[in-house]
């Protein structure tokens, strides 16, 4: 068994308080339920606590624990190569919108951090997108004045304040990075210091839809609301059918302790090498905290770990850390043109919101949709990016290729994971710390033998739609393939679209 570096936790989680939010316990009306508590949650509760409205927020679990405790947490309009992308697929007025609504959520943290008081390490840096090959340079040029056109403080530089030399970069100036937690923790502290209400351990398992919604939670109890807010990374309630334009991966990260001397002092990242994205937090006795994202995946794919010892030994190599003292991993969702959806709920939706598929920036898409949805939900004036974001929006020909490669997939998988020959003859080959799907008693079962021994097994078919879930080693999970549910070793639901656990199976 091969030990993994550092501890398995986010420095964001470790490093704050746990909370300790009431259940719900009754029935309760609001004018906005807000369904999950990341940083489009909450941060809409607050916007709309803030315009007048009275708010209930309901987590399944624990607030900023799931996605939005695990990101990197940069706070960027620089979103890789994505304005290049945006003008030649869908026009330079909508490269301009997207530069526009990433400025104002960062402008807006700012704001939000210094009118409440809240230390949240927040610290402006610049931003680069770096290649290190010559044949890369003609791409980083080419977004550099691409974002320069859409409204940024673009360059294309040559030199970089990297460990090693760099072929070419964007960069951008003026940009921002931060502690999720301990930003949001304050936002939702000063949320119910003004009436707004927080439930954890509170999963919503319905919704209906009308003049007046009502969600109902995995206990029975209903919140009815004007609105409702589905907040929950990847739409638990997907009427809009989302669940075709977005596809999930997960990244890894690994961090570990550098001299403040040798902080780069900037947010890096480039598409070479599978990904790899940098940036440092503050430590204190003149230490930082190198924080490195990379080794992408499609969820349910084997090989975790050994994609996590890639990134550990780029890491060491580059900043000479000695010591990896965390490593942990964050989830994404791209959308099939690479914009994010942000408004209603589906076509017909009068009073249900939704966002998501931010592909992997968002901090400054969650903090653009908490502004975005509050607007539209009061009736306020009306953002210019409004119909950009929508999800009613269809950019056939952007959007076809990456449609018609995720829904292949999807069905692929659905057949393919029934069929999949297992690695092991049975459940006494199943190593320790190991899982493996096989077929006992004439049933697909996920079956998990942990240190001590102990075999954990449950039922192999996701409940969201049926699909056949894979071990990732690396975090000992069970994760769906098609639309990125992930489960822990008894079953239990650790990210949705999913909302009903594994059953366990008894395979002795």
């Amino acid at each position: 068994m091969t030990v993994m570096p550092g501890r398995a936790e986010s420095y964001w989680m470790d490093s704050t308080e746990a909370t300790g939010y009431p259940e719900l316990t009754e029935d309760i009306q609001v004018d906005v339920a807000v369904v999950g508590a990341g940083i489009v949650g909450v941060s809409t509760a607050w916007e709309l606590a803030k315009a007048g409205r009275s708010v209930a927020v309901l987590e399944a679990d624990r607030i900023v624990a799931n996605t939005t405790g695990y990101t990197t947490a940069k706070l960027t309009s620089l979103h890789t190569l994505i304005y290049r992308r945006l003008t030649v697929n869908l026009g330079p007025e909508a490269a301009r919108l997207y530069a526009t609504s990433q400025q104002d959520a960062i402008g807006r943290v700012h704001e939000i951090a210094a009118d409440l008081g809240i230390d949240c390490d927040l610290e402006t840096r610049p931003a680069y997108t770096y290649v290190t090959e010559e044949d890369g340079v003609d791409s980083v040029r080419a977004e550099a004045e691409a974002a320069l056109d859409a409204g940024l403080p673009a360059q294309f530089v040559t030199a970089g304040t990297l460990p090693f030399p760099i072929a070419g970069a964007v960069r951008v100036d003026g940009q921002a990075q931060f502690h999720p937690r301990k930003y949001l923790l304050g936002l939702a502290a000063d949320l119910v210091a003004h009436g707004g209400l927080i439930f954890e351990r509170t999963r919503v398992m319905s919704l209906e839809e009308g003049r007046t919604c009502r969600v109902t939670t995995e206990n029975g109890h209903t919140v009815t609301a004007r609105d409702v807010v589905v907040a929950t990374h990847y739409p638990v309630f997907d009427r809009g059918l989302l669940m075709t334009r977005l596809i999930p991966h997960r990244e890894l990260v690994v961090a570990g302790v550098i001299p403040e001397s040798d902080d780069p002092n900037g947010m890096f990242i480039t598409p070479e090498d599978d990904t790899r994205s940098v940036r440092t937090a503050p430590l204190g006795d003149g230490r930082r905290l190198v924080i490195v994202t990379g080794e992408k995946f499609a969820l349910g794919s084997p090989g975790v770990s050994d994609r996590l010892w890639r990134l550990v030994g780029w890491t060491r190599r580059v900043f000479d850390v000695e010591e990896i003292t965390y490593h942990w991993a964050a989830q994404d969702n791209v959308s099939t043109d690479g914009v994010p959806f942000v408004g209603p709920l589906h076509l017909g939706s009068e009073h249900t919101w939704v966002a998501g598929g931010f592909g992997g920036w968002g901090m400054s898409n969650g903090v653009m949709a908490s502004r975005l949805l509050t607007a539209l939900i009061t009736g306020s004036s009306r953002p210019p990016w409004a119909d950009f974001y929508t999800p009613k929006r269809v950019h056939l020909l952007t959007e076809a290729p990456s449609f018609v490669k995720n829904s292949a997939f999807v069905a692929k998988e659905f057949v393919a994971g029934r069929l999949r020959a297992s690695h092991v003859d049975g459940v006494a080959d199943v190593a320790p710390g190991q899982g493996a799907v096989m077929r006992v008693n004439g049933q697909r079962c996920a079956v998990y033998r942990d240190d001590d021994g102990k075999v954990h097994a449950v039922t192999a078919t996701c409940t969201h739609l049926g699909c056949t879930v894979g071990f990732n080693d690396a975090e000992r999970t069970w994760d769906c393939p098609c639309h990125g549910s992930r489960f822990d070793v008894d079953g239990n639901v650790l990210h949705g679209p999913a909302k009903n656990a594994l059953e366990s199976r008894d395979v002795s």
